[in-house]
């Protein structure tokens, strides 16, 4: 028992496994050890998130430095963090769209979300979505936009363990699959990175973005139960881009 124990401790290499997975990063990572313990480095998906956000207010902040229109700045910055993570949650986002509302049975939403190509429902979502996180980021500028971004971009990523963790895998292939189930111990050191990294970017308002950002991943993981019976790694992107909007909105409205 020791031995397993011992096994899901955290490494330093699984940020950068971490990162090798979420982001296009050319980091440092060994894969084979990468790949034995995926599941395990999952506590650092909100250090990844943390680092993303905060290079896209950097960029924003560097753009509002420039006296760059508002506007062109947060298009600035969300360039930055799709251009970090080739826009993998973006991706998810629309497959889920296109497969939930495009699929009558469980099996032809699955196919439909394997294609790569995107349907009305996801253009029409992805739309929505990224007009929503442009006004939003636009509203940051006179903040602190580094700290800012770098703790909503810790909160977004909290949600997809969580529901690696308690949700089951809709299908055996797959990147998500790939991964597998996250230990407890993992799931609680990213919870707890997550909390101290929300409270020291954000103040108390990172513990109310928490929240936030957990009840509306909540929903689509209610909505991909219903839907396909578990998550997929789509379902895990789309989960990240409702936290985001769902922390930047509680972030603005406090």
């Amino acid at each position: 028992m020791s031995d397993s124990n011992d096994q899901n401790l955290p490494e330093a290499h699984d940020i950068w496994a971490a990162f090798a997975l979420l982001t296009r990063l050319p980091v440092p990572v060994d894969h084979d050890r990468a790949g034995e313990r995926a599941n395990i480095a999952t506590w650092a998906y909100p250090i990844v998130g943390a680092a993303v956000g905060a290079l896209s207010g950097l960029v924003l902040s560097i753009a509002m430095a420039l006296l760059l229109p508002s506007g062109l700045a947060a298009a600035m910055a969300m360039l930055t963090a799709v251009a970090l993570t080739g826009a993998m949650h973006e991706d998810g986002l629309a497959d889920c769209a296109d497969g939930f509302w495009g699929g009558h049975d469980r099996s032809r939403r699955l196919e439909i979300m394997k294609d790569s190509s995107i349907g009305a429902y996801g253009a029409v979502i992805m739309i929505i979505f990224m007009l929503a996180e442009w006004s939003a980021i636009e509203g940051l500028v006179f903040a602190t936009p580094i700290l800012t971004l770098a703790g909503i971009g810790a909160i977004s990523r909290l949600p997809m363990v969580l529901a690696m963790w308690v949700m089951p895998n809709a299908r055996d292939n797959g990147l998500a699959a790939g991964v597998g189930m996250p230990p407890a111990t993992s799931v609680q050191i990213a919870t707890a990175v997550c909390f101290i990294i929300a409270v020291l970017t954000l103040g108390w308002v990172g513990i109310l973005a928490m929240v936030t950002a957990a009840l509306s991943a909540w929903g689509v993981g209610l909505i991909a139960n219903a839907k396909i019976e578990g998550y997929t790694g789509d379902v895990l992107g789309a989960m990240q881009k409702c936290a985001t909007l769902a922390a930047l909105a509680t972030v603005l409205a406090i």
